[in-house]
């Protein structure tokens, strides 16, 4: 018999903090460039300075964590580095409330941030950590600004921001509050303005950054980018202006349809528009040009929109027919896209046909549905057909006269085949104080200077002072403005403006490698074994804007010599987010949120970490359960009990387990080791971890018998605190010593599992009768076609239901079922 006794507690917050103070003193997460292993570097997305990891952090890094731990026993030297992303608004914003400066408030958030994080238990590599607002490396985004400037990839053109006059200031999307779009401090109605400003030259990649061939990252990614990017062929051609020598220049990817060109419309920012306006319409333009200004673009693209505009009175000529057609400003056209003027064919346009309905302008069809009979349409037709009212190319397919007007405009000189884009160049420039410094000198004789490259960085003046308006200190700052040109040593201003933050995300890898490298933004031995990133995580929120940035990033330092690939990163996997108990997102607002810190120091970082992997696929996540978090903490002290008990050898007996209980506990153990790779291969956390808590379960069956004194169990044993190390890193380590395995678990080899030993003895087999359920048979595994069907046919249930009808056939799906037809 098996004398039971009792082990010691779990005890997660006494275990945790002491195998982390040794993981930090054995160095045991140093970083090394090992030349002798394969490696693998595994990045999760860095995060925001806010001042506390939220559960949202947490949900994306601790499985990183985990993936990353696993790759590390599976023999890779595997780099999982942390940093931080310190410049924003809200940094700024604090200091205008409380009178602290942005890099002390900063920097107190960092500090906490890195208690919590070392919580966590992850392996992060602290030894290549980097802080984006230390000129240590903001030294290399200026530097990088200036190589993108000598490629010809930086410019300076006037664009337009939201902006208050009141506070005299520009607003970040954020600060525009409500559905009237006002300043978020004054509440004053927020305008557009035009300001010169700083862009990267983002759309020279264009097509390439449309090629994915080369990374291996989520459809709905690659689908998002390719229609922000918005590849799309057509003309560009020019409309003469009716009694000037004015010419708008127009777009469109429907050539074919050109003969049916009632109107044209201008956005209101074209700068034709003030020239064109006739006296008698200029208030009415002025008084639209106010409203749109106030509009977001999500705002004036909207489909729920009513489309309106204002006729300026002037009046454009079709080149192809030599008709005048009305010139419309309306805010459904924009500056940033195209042209930011359009030719209207309200027949084969849905807004333009809402637009002439409206305005009761002519809707002449000039591409005849399939059996047209000539009467007007009710609403637009946007496929293909027969060119109608279209001189010269009717009666010919729409998909060939649209390549046969491109090449009469082409041979007329009237207007060119082309492409176009519905991305536009990275506006860069951010009327801020926290942020980067752009490093420009502006010279009354010498024009723009680049600031040379011995003198950067360009550093944030210390003592700025800071407005309630939220106007930038820096323009005030007369230790910063003024400065003497670099070329003839007069005197001259500096930039005032600082870089989007975007910028500091997207390099960041890079700087991670030798965060302490002088000579360069990256030491390029490091990186020549480190790059590219082999895995990268985040949310899908970033598909186009980060994501989208740092591709171009990498491509931009791969023509300027730094890197000798395309790509930043190889693999890109999006997980979901954990929302509250009511399924809705996690806010103060609604008093749903879930404090990690409160949690952990309840149950441990084990049991959290787990918990957030459990939850539901991690791809997908799901809503915070209070009570399923309990369970996981179960799973952990009934792993810590069949552990204890068997390093303690509690269980012992004079029996001898039989075989087969032998078999069954190399079955199960080999089972789940299979099960537990795979999934971990898949991303898929929450099914591994139910397969260490079935067999978990099984053992727990299992330790008052015979079989607990095999050898066979203490291979499951070890098998089990190896495969939870990753998951839970702290109670592996403590389980694993007390195993009298050599430190650490986490310099273990991953186990591998016998196909032979995994594989199943006997199976249910299902017997159908015409496709429906009638018995359940356990069957060898290796049963012949022949045995089933006769084994089906013996089934009692069987014969009742075939009330001695004789089958027509018998269907064997082996491992699955027997289907008798009758």
């Amino acid at each position: 018999m098996v004398r039971a006794q009792m082990v010691e507690k779990y005890n997660p917050t006494e275990i945790e903090p002491r195998w982390r103070e040794k993981w930090a003193e054995t160095g045991l997460y140093r970083t090394v460039e090992d030349r002798s292993k394969p490696k693998w570097y595994f990045l999760t997305m860095l995060p925001y300075t806010s001042g506390n990891l939220h559960i949202g952090h947490w949900y994306a890094m601790s499985p990183s964590d985990t993936k990353a731990r696993y790759y590390r026993m599976n023999g890779y030297n595997a780099f999982f580095p942390i940093g931080f992303d310190a410049f924003g608004l809200p940094a700024e914003n604090a200091a205008i409330r409380h009178g602290i400066h942005p890099y002390q408030w900063t920097h107190s958030n960092i500090e906490n941030m890195r208690r919590q994080l070392r919580t966590m238990g992850a392996m992060w590599a602290w030894d290549r950590e980097a802080v984006s607002c230390e000129p240590e490396y903001y030294k290399w985004n200026q530097w990088f600004f200036l190589q993108f400037y000598k490629h010809g990839l930086a410019y300076r053109k006037m664009s337009p921001v939201d902006w208050c006059p009141t506070c005299n200031t520009t607003l970040a999307r954020e600060q525009v509050w409500g559905e009237d779009r006002h300043c978020e401090r004054c509440h004053t109605p927020v305008v557009k303005r035009d300001l010169a400003q700083w862009f990267w030259k983002i759309t020279d990649y264009a097509d390439e950054l449309l090629d994915f061939s080369k990374i291996d990252w989520p459809e709905p990614v690659r689908i998002m980018q390719t229609n922000w990017i918005g590849r799309s062929e057509g003309a560009e051609f020019t409309l003469g202006v009716r009694g000037t020598e004015d010419r708008i220049p127009v777009f469109t990817t429907r050539p074919d349809t050109v003969y049916g060109m009632t109107f044209a419309v201008l956005a209101p920012e074209h700068p034709l528009v003030d020239k064109l306006t006739t006296p008698e319409h200029r208030d009415e333009v002025e008084a639209y040009k106010l409203k749109a200004s106030r509009q977001s673009e999500i705002e004036r693209l909207s489909t729920e929109k009513e489309r309106d505009g204002v006729f300026i009175g002037a009046y454009a000529v079709n080149p192809l027919n030599n008709e005048e057609i009305p010139i419309y400003i309306a805010d459904y056209v924009l500056m940033t896209y195209g042209t930011g003027a359009i030719m209207a064919v309200p027949a084969h346009d849905g807004r333009d046909f809402d637009f002439a309905t409206r305005y009761g302008l002519p809707i002449p069809v000039v591409i005849a549905p399939p059996d047209w009979d000539g009467q007007p349409l009710t609403e637009a037709y946007t496929g293909p057909g027969t060119m109608v009212n279209s001189g010269p190319f009717d009666g010919r397919p729409s998909n060939e006269g649209w390549h046969d007007i491109v090449r009469y405009m082409e041979e007329h000189d009237i207007g060119l085949g082309t492409i176009n884009y519905r991305l536009h160049d990275w506006l860069i420039s951010r009327q801020r104080y926290w942020g980067t410094p752009i490093p420009i000198i502006y010279c009354p004789d010498c024009g723009t200077v680049p600031v040379p490259e011995e003198d950067l960085p360009v550093l944030l003046p210390e003592d700025a002072e800071f407005r309630p308006t939220g106007e930038s200190p820096l323009r005030f700052h007369e230790g910063f403005l003024r400065t003497v040109c670099p070329q003839c040593g007069g005197p001259a201003e500096r930039e005032t403006d600082t870089m989007d933050t975007f910028v500091d995300s997207s390099w960041y890898q890079y700087r991670y490698m030798s965060p302490d490298y002088d000579e360069g933004p990256f030491d390029p031995k490091v990186g020549k074994y480190w790059l590219p990133v082999d895995q990268y995580t985040g949310g899908i929120e970033h598909a186009t804007m980060h994501l989208l940035y740092t591709r171009f990033f990498t491509k931009a330092m791969r023509d300027i010599g730094l890197v000798d690939f395309d790509e930043p990163m190889i693999r890109l996997f999006n997980q979901g987010i954990i929302l509250g108990e009511d399924s809705e997102k996690m806010s103060k607002s609604r008093g749903n949120v879930v404090d990690p810190d409160d949690l952990v120091s309840v149950y441990g970082a084990d049991t959290f970490r787990a918990y957030l992997m459990f939850v539901g696929p991690w791809s997908e996540g799901g809503p915070w359960n209070s009570q399923g978090i309990e369970g996981v903490y179960r799973f952990l002290a009934k792993v810590w009990d069949i552990v204890l008990e068997t390093a303690t050898k509690i269980n012992e007996t004079d029996e001898s387990p039989s075989e087969k209980e032998i078999r069954a506990l190399q079955r199960t153990t080999h089972q789940t080791i299979r099960k537990v790779t795979q999934d971990m291969e898949a991303f898929k956390f929450n099914t591994m971890l139910a397969a260490l808590m079935k067999m978990t379960n099984y053992l727990m069956q299992a330790r008052r018998t015979a079989v607990a004194n095999h050898p066979a169990w203490q291979e499951a044993i070890r098998s089990l605190v190896l495969m939870l190390a990753p998951p839970c890193p702290h109670i592996a380590e403590e389980l694993w010593e007390r195993l009298g395995g050599p430190y650490s678990v986490h310099q273990q080899a991953w186990p591998t599992w016998n196909e032979d030993l995994a594989r199943e003895e006997v199976i249910t087999l299902v017997l159908q009768i015409n496709g429906k359920l009638r018995d359940r048979v356990e069957v060898p595994v290796d049963i012949t076609a022949e045995e089933a069907r006769a084994l089906a046919l013996a089934s009692e249930k069987i014969q009742r239901h075939l009330q001695d009808r004789d089958p027509r056939k018998v269907v064997f799906v082996p491992g699955r079922l027997v289907n008798i037809v009758v």
